[in-house]
């Protein structure tokens, strides 16, 4: 269960000094990815892209530690648990809110997806993990290629997020940016190059399921 602990006593102490009463704590990092192995899965296995990437970041989180704390109004909460969350074109046309709890095998992962995100699509109601889990934002925007964006600090909304546009190929391979969005309250920007990292990572492992 989710619990509030006390920053002082934790690795971040110095971090929630500096950065929690910033006017802008967020931090931005811009990564283009090589996700020539999820395109080849997605269509090999008729699987979606999007789900791929939710996995992989999923999986990309779960080894790091402060992925599982967040700043919540004015304190630190602690996690068991890591969600993906995904934006979803309802039956009304707008988007539509869906987080996923993450777990670390593809096929029940892909299940549940499936399941929460059609389920979201046809009520137009969100699928809220908030209050259980430290939810990590994605954002697709497949109607462009993107080469990143910013997104904004309110103050309210301070989880890690991701956002992508539509892949891009070139001879044989296929290449997406990406920006990655995070309170530096949560982790410094070895934490999150850690991430990225182990996200290429995630996403080359996927290879072998081609």
């Amino acid at each position: 269960m989710p619990a509030e602990i006390d920053p002082k006593l934790t690795t971040r102490a110095a971090a929630w000094e500096l950065w929690m009463d910033a006017p802008n704590p967020m931090v931005t990092f811009f990564k283009t990815l090589d996700v020539t192995c999820p395109v080849r899965l997605s269509r090999k296995r008729k699987l979606r892209f999007n789900m791929l990437m939710d996995f992989c970041v999923g999986r990309a989180a779960s080894s790091i530690k402060e992925f599982y704390i967040l700043p919540v109004g004015q304190k630190l909460i602690k996690y068991d648990t890591i969600a993906v969350n995904t934006i979803v074109k309802n039956a009304d046309g707008e988007a539509s809110s869906c987080d996923i709890l993450f777990t670390d095998d593809l096929d029940t992962f892909n299940h549940d997806y499936l399941r929460y995100t059609e389920l979201v699509a046809r009520s137009c109601s969100d699928n809220d993990l908030s209050a259980e889990s430290m939810v990590i934002g994605t954002s697709a925007i497949v109607d462009t290629e993107i080469d990143g964006a910013v997104g904004m600090n309110s103050g309210i909304f301070n989880n890690p997020f991701l956002i992508w546009g539509r892949f891009r190929k070139k001879l044989f391979k296929y290449s997406l940016p990406v920006s990655f969005q995070f309170h530096h309250t949560q982790m410094d920007g070895a934490h999150a190059g850690k991430f990225l990292e182990n996200l290429q990572t995630e996403i080359n492992s996927l290879r072998r399921r081609i």
